[in-house]
């Protein structure tokens, strides 16, 4: 037994959660806590405001979380990044994490921890360059959609690198699309951030092995998203 015992590796500690069978890896994990920590406020102050969360996050702080073409000229550039994490009801946000759940942790794996924030950051980047650019101009918008619709299309391209079937993602992708014009739901934000998240992955994998490559890919699409963002091209 001992000498059989000997030739077996044993498997490696890491720092990933099962649920339900599954490994979540940490940077989904932290990305979902981020969520439901700012959730969590935004309830705190509907219930300040008089309002019932369990309907509705709208809040006083929600309002400021948004992402407003409108805000964001007047200088409000932090509604880029917080309107990304914050969502509008308890369906809005359960429906969200649970994508990020699905597709996240298997694309946190396939990637690895750094390139996977990249595209996850860059597509809600994506997302917040669409909506500043046809959105509405005096709306607001708020929710995570756009940075998850980008790890759809990274996984898109991930498939695409392995030459994997690609029908079950685009019959998935199909039917969220059609989705995306419900009144409420902002498809220029999915749409936004479906793009970035595909071009971002294309980045990072055609120079896998050329560091120095895909941090300045990577650098350029940012710089073109902030161009976008606050430029004033509106």
């Amino acid at each position: 037994m001992r000498a059989g015992n000997a030739g077996v590796r044993l498997p490696r500690r890491g720092t990933t959660l099962r649920v339900a069978g599954r490994r979540f890896g940490p940077v989904t994990s932290v990305l979902i806590a981020l969520n439901v920590a700012v959730a969590l406020a935004t309830v705190v102050s509907a219930v300040l405001a008089g309002r019932n969360p369990l309907r509705s996050f709208v809040s006083p702080l929600l309002n400021d979380l948004a992402i407003s073409p409108a805000a964001v000229d007047a200088g409000e550039w932090w509604r880029v990044v917080t309107s990304a994490f914050a969502h509008i009801s308890p369906v809005h946000l359960v429906l969200n994490m649970l994508a990020l759940l699905l597709f996240g942790s298997e694309l946190e794996r396939q990637l690895g921890r750094g390139r996977y924030l990249t595209v996850y950051l860059v597509s809600a980047l994506g997302g917040a360059a669409s909506l500043q650019l046809f959105g509405s101009y005096y709306g607001g918008v708020v929710g995570a959609s756009g940075a998850i619709y980008g790890l759809l299309g990274a996984f898109g391209v991930v498939l695409v690198s392995q030459k994997q079937d690609l029908r079950g993602l685009l019959t998935l992708l199909g039917i969220n699309l059609v989705v995306s014009f419900l009144p409420g739901v902002s498809l220029l934000g999915h749409l936004g951030g479906l793009v970035v998240g595909a071009v971002s992955a294309g980045v990072l994998l055609l120079f896998r092995r050329r560091r120095p490559a895909a941090i300045a890919g990577i650098a350029v699409l940012v710089a073109v998203l902030l161009v976008l963002v606050f430029g004033g091209l509106r």
